[in-house]
């Protein structure tokens, strides 16, 4: 898949199929993410991989928004050093790893980190060193539906402005 059509028809994947993921597919995606775009090249970031159930299990539990992370094989913590910009280093390592487990067949779905009553615990959790902190949270598997159609973007037209807003 190339990289504009991976940009076109990537959708957020909240049901799984129960199928491992192969480690080759999750190095290759930390290796996209790795090559994210970073403030001053600092590079802030280190991504932490679960795939042991119960500590998904206890990861759902602890979120708002993510308890389908249990289903999900695989769980890509996203941490970064609290550098000026950890947040747009961390987002834009994020977006990578969303881009490239579409184009690899598998789904995924950010839930937040950041600025979130669950980051400590989680980083506690993972085993992070103090001095991180918790940006994003993406689950990732095989997906067991694909959205239908698309969802509502709004349209270039409404978005785009030229000279001045």
């Amino acid at each position: 898949m190339d990289a504009l059509e991976a940009l076109r028809t990537r959708r957020s994947i909240r049901r799984f199929a129960p199928q491992t993921v192969e480690r080759e597919k999750i190095e290759t995606i930390i290796d996209c993410a790795r090559l994210a775009p970073s403030a001053n090249n600092l590079q802030p970031w280190e991504f932490v991989v679960v795939t042991d159930q119960k500590k998904r299990e206890e990861v759902a539990r602890l979120t708002d928004y993510g308890k389908f992370i249990r289903e999900a094989p695989v769980l890509i913590a996203v941490f970064c050093r609290e550098t000026k910009y950890y947040l747009e280093d961390g987002c834009a390592a994020t977006e990578n790893i969303l881009l490239a487990s579409w184009a690899l067949g598998l789904g995924s779905c950010w839930v937040a980190g950041d600025k979130k009553p669950y980051a400590e615990e989680v980083r506690r959790l993972l085993g992070v060193p103090e001095g991180y902190r918790l940006v994003s949270l993406i689950a990732i598997g095989y997906p067991a539906e694909v959205p239908r159609g698309h969802t509502f973007k709004r349209e270039l037209r409404e978005v785009l402005h030229w000279e001045k807003f």
